[in-house]
């Protein structure tokens, strides 16, 4: 384990139950927005998707219903 990790966990272990929850809210936070970010960075690439866009056409050509909250 890396320095850093070790003293995040003797920091978190010297707090109380509800103040490790945040900073386990806030870490979880911080993951999601990376693999945001990884997500932003392939869809930029550029490259030809051709199934996705063939998805893209055929979800596009169906009809649309109006939203019916009773099947949610």
């Amino acid at each position: 384990m890396s320095t850093a990790t070790l003293e995040l966990i003797r920091i978190c272990e010297s707090l109380p139950e509800a103040k490790q929850a945040e900073v386990t809210d806030f870490a979880r936070f911080l993951l999601d927005r990376e693999g945001d970010k990884r997500w932003e960075s392939i869809v930029a690439e550029g490259e030809p998707r051709p199934r996705f866009e063939s998805f893209l056409r055929d979800a596009a050509a169906e009809p649309a219903e109006p939203l019916d909250l009773k099947r949610l």
